[in-house]
């Protein structure tokens, strides 16, 4: 069996039996506004009629005003507000990962969920992330510019390549005709993170088509949950002449200010369509990082014989916080034609350009190797992944005397290019100086730059074809069948398939279930890059550098390194869905997920002591096919929409439980005690979205309560991982809006109306941390926003 858990059996049959069977004595009459919404969509199907309620696999949808009533410009926070087994983290004081934050969909990888943008695949961060997950910036895409997201909670690589083993996120472009335009400021309950947004909306008809027009401008100002570290509180005792800031770093979100700009357009030409869209966006972020005690956590401050005349405390004589700051553009753009060759047979041609480029720097540090000649602000260098795709995609509706209906075949073929690129920083930002050899930290101390050996550019395509076919054997049941085949020039050839199948017990009321084989491919930049990191262990307080070689170095092979290859999945769904005269609908899902040769980070190696070290690592460590899992979860997700009084109300219940046990394999996580533990515990089994609106007039309101489990944090430290377990945690949120006319809402609100924090992160108290940064919700307190829209 899939699932031996009573508990959750339990769960299920108490909610079939309250929804299949609801009490119908007093039931009102059926009415267009207590009919369950069911909207035609687009992912996970090649069919032109599908619905939510008509599926063979679960897909979520959220509208407008679903995304609207989210109190963040960030897509990120959005879903994680709306999509149960969504989780994103806040990861204060994480490199990179500050601004591009890693998210999760059913507990699996950032990039084992695929993401669409009108159907198209959207490009890849530059960032190698936790573990060198290379996702996605959903952060990219402005949500002014959303017509709605359609989620499907479903393995689905035979239909749409790599990556799709959680499921698909296909983000659609609003292309409606109107202006609209709204202001938005919001501030943290402790008096800081104010924030501060403006979005303008447009869309026109061209003749038969539309054109719309979007740009979003946010800014928003640092938090922070700090106190001053015990180490600092002792260092302005030892040095009563000195005044040492209070707190000397800042734990919390990081100052920020986007710019986004886009387009959608659908042009008729004759018997074809000409379609486009194109996404561009710039930002710029700084974060701070640890603070270097000049008296016990970094050799920075040591005495050397290589610069006799030079002491480091004449410049940062109360310690130093090096500033670390982000500058990212990112751009998309998608084009083709579409058309029919008869009544039956579909065609469509489209290409698409994407590409995300970082650039970092450091401020208020020092390469201490250099001695005198060290600059304090550096250029770190430049991550760029650039993608390129083509398509041909074919849809043939054929009729069979025996079917009812047609079957549906969907064909077509794809190509697509990787670019992976590292433009070294300045030389300053990785040099190992003449105080090295004599104990002065090299590199610029924080975030070592790219040097000119890890600098490089590297490619990888792929072709693939694929088939999808639908064929409803009867009225009440359909069966679908998918396969693709895949070639990447870098490790060979992928075939997966899918089988998946629907059959309604009544109208209202049907079974559902699938089972496919996926795979994630490595990508170039996981492929063939190094990279330099620094930490700060919470036990001794010590600063540590870690290298990451690429899986070709020849250190990295000496020590054991692999060539990569794909992960591999076997997905299974079984689940039912229903909708009632009465307003009410749902769906149940059960799902098992195998994985095999997951991607990982090895387990870290001192470094020879016979091997040459000329960027002073630490230690060492490269990417593996490191071990084998199996998540198990279930979704339950219920709606109930009905006339109440002279209004409208709208109530949804979202639950998902879900949990990765490691099976197995060779190195790191599977042998690794502390590192399985981190694997396992690290997300929250169960989380919860209950919701309702209720609209009335010119009023409409909005209560939503959000449920998070227990979960396991670590410290991460280079001598021995410390646990700590957090419980489970609820935050209420509350909203209203006023329509003052037919243009012109106002709405207000409250994010965690009383202002709940989770328990402190005791193990991070010698950094003066208080939460936990890798916390799966937002550790800042209550939040208050205000938002003025104008519609033309």
């Amino acid at each position: 069996m899939l699932f031996q858990r009573t508990s959750i059996a339990s769960a299920v049959a108490l909610f079939v039996i309250t929804t299949v069977n609801p009490v119908h004595a007093q039931a009102p009459a059926p009415s267009a506004d207590s009919a369950p919404l069911q909207s035609v969509i687009v992912t996970g199907t090649r069919g032109s009629n599908r619905t939510q309620f008509d599926t063979m696999a679960p897909v979520d949808v959220f509208t407008r005003e679903d995304i609207a009533a989210v109190e963040s410009s960030d897509l990120n926070d959005v879903l994680a507000q709306l999509v149960p087994s969504y989780v994103v983290q806040r990861l204060p004081m994480a490199d990179g990962q500050v601004f591009v934050r890693p998210a999760t969909l059913r507990g699996l990888s950032p990039d084992q969920t695929l993401v669409l943008v009108n159907g198209r695949r959207f490009h890849r961060s530059a960032l190698l992330g936790a573990r060198g997950a290379q996702a996605p910036d959903l952060a990219q895409i402005p949500t002014s510019a959303i017509k709605r997201i359609e989620v499907l909670r479903d393995g689905a690589s035979a239909q749409y390549g790599s990556d799709a083993i959680a499921g698909v996120i296909n983000i659609i472009l609003d292309d409606s005709v109107g202006t609209e335009i709204s202001v938005r400021h919001a501030q943290y309950g402790a008096g800081d993170g104010k924030a501060n947004e403006i979005n303008a909306r447009t869309g026109f008809a061209i003749g038969d088509g539309r054109l719309a027009l979007f740009a979003e401008l946010s800014q928003s100002d640092p938090t922070s949950r700090t106190r001053q570290r015990a180490d600092a509180i002792a260092f302005q005792a030892a040095h009563p002449t000195l005044t040492v800031p209070n707190p000397v770093q800042r734990w919390g979100q990081p100052e920020l200010e986007s710019k986004r700009l886009g387009y959608n357009l659908t042009l008729p030409l004759g018997d074809v369509d000409l379609y486009s869209y194109g996404l561009f966006g710039t930002s710029e972020g700084t974060s701070d990082f640890n603070w270097r005690n000049p008296d016990t956590s970094t050799t920075a401050y040591n005495t050397s014989s290589a610069f006799p005349a030079f002491n480091l405390r004449t410049i940062y004589p109360l310690g130093f916080s090096p500033q670390y700051s982000n500058e990212q553009d990112d751009l998309q753009v998608a084009a083709g034609v579409r058309g029919r060759f008869s009544e039956r047979l579909s065609w469509d041609l489209g290409a698409s350009y994407g590409r995300n480029r970082i650039d970092y720097s450091l401020a208020n540090s020092i390469n201490a190797s250099m001695g005198p000649a060290s600059p304090t602000s550096f250029y770190l260098g430049r991550l760029t992944q650039e993608e390129t795709v083509a398509s041909a995609n074919f849809n043939y509706e054929l009729p069979l005397a025996s079917l009812a209906q047609p079957v549906n075949i969907g064909f077509g073929a794809e190509f697509r290019n990787e670019t992976y690129g590292v433009n070294a920083g300045d030389p300053a930002s990785y040099t190992v100086g003449a105080g090295a050899a004599t104990g002065l930290d090299a590199n610029a101390n924080g975030a070592p730059g790219f040097s000119a050996r890890q600098a490089g550019s590297w490619k990888q395509d792929s072709y693939a074809a694929f088939v999808d076919v639908e064929v409803p054997l009867t009225r009440q049941w359909s069966v679908g069948v998918a396969s693709r085949y895949e070639h990447f020039s870098e490790f060979g050839s992928n075939v997966d398939g899918k089988l998946s199948s629907r059959f309604a017990i009544t109208p209202d009321f049907a079974l559902r279930g699938s089972y496919s084989t996926g795979f994630r491919a490595p990508t170039p930049g996981q492929l063939n890059t190094s990279s330099t990191s620094q930490g700060l262990d919470t036990k001794t307080l010590l600063v540590f550098t870690s290298g990451r070689l690429a899986n070709s170095d020849p250190l990295a092979l000496a020590l054991g390194a692999q060539p990569l290859k794909p992960e591999k999945s076997k997905n299974l769904s079984l689940g039912f869905t229903w909708k009632s005269q009465i307003g009410l609908s749902g769906s149940v899902d059960v799902y098992e997920i195998k994985l095999r040769d997951r991607f990982s980070t090895s387990a870290s190696f001192a470094v020879p002591a016979n091997v040459a070290n000329p960027l002073r690592y630490t230690s060492i460590n490269y990417f593996t096919n490191d071990f084998d899992t199996t998540t198990q979860g279930i979704d339950v997700v219920g709606n109930y929409l009905r006339r109440l009084g002279s209004g409208k109300l709208n109530t949804t219940l979202a639950w998902n439980y879900n949990t990765t046990s490691v099976d197995g394999g060779k190195t790191g996580v599977a042998t690794n005690a502390a590192q399985r533990i981190v694997f396992e515990e690290r997300l929250p089994r169960q989380k919860a979205t209950f919701s309702t609106t209720y609209e009335q007039g010119q009023w409409s309101g909005l209560g939503r309560v959000r449920h998070y489990g227990s979960w396991t944090d670590s410290t991460g430290n280079a001598t021995g991982d410390i646990f700590q377990r957090f419980g489970a945690i609820q935050f209420i949120d509350l909203a209203a809006s006023y329509k003052i006319n037919a243009k012109h809402t106002l709405r207000f609100g409250i994010d965690n109306v009383f202002d709940k924090y989770p328990d402190e992160a005791t193990y991070q108290a010698s950094r003066g941390l208080i939460y936990s940064r890798n916390a799966p919700y937002d550790t800042d307190g209550r939040n208050l926003y205000v938002e003025y829209k104008v519609k033309f």
